[in-house]
């Protein structure tokens, strides 16, 4: 029998069922197919975060009468693709645990319970808990795609929004609004839309918590776009950058004009700002004008970590080639040469 070395071959020959979700940069859903090839080492993780391939594999196997949620955060080389170590050792440590050697195939998940499953993630090293924003975006997801019904706290939400009934916002569940954005209809988006300029501070943040993690439709984007504006001329950062997170997922060009006009901004654009576009806009960096425009005012921001965001960028397959041509093909005595030079002191001297 052909032996166990991959968790997708774990999964493959257990006959569980599994859904996968990014969990890094966006909670998404997460092809099978990207873990496949990460582990084969055909292709690198498609969307790195801090060095790592963090997913959620939420799966069902044998008799269990709930899902379980592993959250793994697979550690990468300096190319994105998979250090192998340590998945083998949880790999070695997962067939330990149900009573199974490395060539065992058959009956896997006859020895699988709940206990079992989550045994294994007690002190392993590949384990992580995310924050509760992405959290209850996870749940909203798989409830939805399982075909279960939303949390208790969706309809507070939905009355909230709607206008319907008086609801005292301070009781609004960060779930409520994960439920609400994943589930999300024409309808639901334009009452969100219209509400959006009357949102409190606290639920405008949390909502736009949720929304980072969706393409927001046409008509939210333009709310939070002048929602956004507005707090740049009240000097609010925190609600400026919460906008731009919640709006990055939209291909929308709207998108892109907003954050050249924000990069071009001497008030907006400050370190927070630069990390809001990297962390949830990265994919809006695709652009031969926006990407030098970006990575000019993150050398010139003594408060941005020049070399953590480079590296972190240059991992993301699609912007590996532009960045790096950008990075060597910036002029002689700018800003950027500068930066890369002071880096490449500091390495010699280290």
């Amino acid at each position: 029998m052909q032996p166990i070395h991959t968790l997708d071959d774990f999964f493959s020959r257990s006959g569980a069922e599994v859904l996968l979700y990014h969990m890094g940069r966006r909670v998404t859903p997460c092809a099978r197919r990207h873990l496949t090839e990460l582990e084969s080492g055909q292709s690198s993780w498609p969307e790195p975060w801090q060095g790592k391939a963090q997913l959620a594999i939420v799966f069902r196997l044998g008799d269990m009468p709930e899902p379980a949620i592993w959250f793994l955060a697979l550690p990468l080389d300096e190319t994105g693709l998979l250090d192998p170590a340590p998945r083998d050792a949880f790999l070695q440590r997962l067939l330990e645990t149900l009573g199974r050697n490395a060539t065992a195939t058959d009956g896997l998940s006859d020895q699988c319970d709940t206990e079992a499953v989550d045994h294994l993630m007690k002190d392993n090293p590949l384990a992580f808990t995310p924050s509760l924003p992405f959290q209850a975006m996870l749940h909203a997801r798989a409830s939805r795609d399982l075909g279960q019904a939303a949390s208790s706290h969706l309809e507070p939400v939905e009355a909230y929004l709607s206008r319907q009934q008086q609801v005292d916002w301070q009781g609004l569940g960060l779930q409520g609004l994960a439920d609400f954005v994943v589930r999300m209809d024409d309808e639901a988006a334009q009452q969100l839309a219209q509400t959006l300029d009357t949102l409190p501070d606290p639920v405008l943040h949390s909502t736009c918590y949720c929304l980072e993690h969706v393409v927001a439709p046409l008509s939210v984007v333009a709310a939070l776009q002048q929602r956004g504006d507005i707090a740049l001329a009240q000097d609010d950062v925190e609600t400026l950058c919460a906008c731009v997170r919640a709006s990055s997922g939209s291909e929308s060009a709207h998108v892109g004009l907003w954050l050249d006009a924000l990069l071009a901004d001497t008030r907006a654009c400050g370190p927070d700002l630069l990390a809001a576009i990297a962390a949830r806009g990265w994919h809006h960096l695709e652009d031969a004008q926006r990407l030098p425009s970006f990575l000019e005012r993150l050398a010139q921001e003594p408060r941005a970590n020049f070399a953590t965001m480079i590296r972190d960028l240059a991992l993301i397959p699609r912007l590996r080639l532009p960045l790096v041509m950008h990075l060597r093909d910036a002029p002689e005595g700018s800003i950027i040469k500068q930066r890369l030079a002071a880096l490449s002191t500091s390495a010699t001297r280290d």
